[in-house]
């Protein structure tokens, strides 16, 4: 079932358009000034609060990427599509060269997703609706995983649960410590 999905997005749902722009979505030089912007904005606008927000954003991500490398990773290797020798001729390859490593779980969907977690957990009283493009934008970074043919979807999905799970954990902790109070009566979770 993995495989088989894997070959309808990599090799049948495809488009001149995403080929061209997926390979951006997992390139960091593109996304991390969004990031960057994004914990300035927080602690230019929130003083100390926004500073305990960035410290626990980054421990999101931390959590997550040190979880999903030398935890999982290191226990659970799977080739990637691109680098499996009896599996790699059905795979349209969008990259220069196959990553290295283990495919198994997909470390963008874990860090995107934590990230998306934590944000929507924190902001979601203040951005109402528009705290859901987090995850969105989440999506959109692990669906291009698979596009460009280095991770399976069940790679990506259990990263992004890994990601979840840490991105709860540490806005639960910023709602239940620190919270803006901005947002008046902001559940914890």
């Amino acid at each position: 079932m993995d495989q088989w999905l894997f070959i309808k997005i990599n090799g049948s749902w495809t488009n001149p358009v995403f080929d061209a722009i997926m390979p951006f979505f997992r390139n960091q030089v593109y996304w991390v000034p969004l990031y960057l912007f994004l914990l300035a904005f927080v602690i230019i606008n929130f003083k100390a609060k926004g500073l305990w927000w960035c410290v626990l954003f980054l421990a999101a991500v931390a959590l997550t990427d040190m979880t999903g490398t030398y935890i999982i990773k290191h226990n659970f290797f799977r080739m990637r599509p691109c680098g499996d020798p009896d599996f790699f001729m059905h795979v349209r390859l969008l990259l220069k060269q196959c990553s290295g490593g283990s495919s198994f779980i997909s470390n963008h969907a874990a860090n995107h997703f934590g990230m998306a977690g934590f944000f929507f957990f924190t902001f979601r009283m203040k951005l109402k609706k528009w705290a859901w493009i987090a995850f969105l934008w989440a999506a959109l970074i692990c669906y291009a995983q698979i596009y460009v043919g280095v991770h399976y979807p069940l790679d990506v999905l259990a990263g992004a649960m890994l990601g979840l799970v840490f991105g709860t954990f540490t806005g639960y902790i910023f709602n239940k410590r620190f919270g803006f109070a901005i947002f008046g009566n902001q559940p914890i979770v």
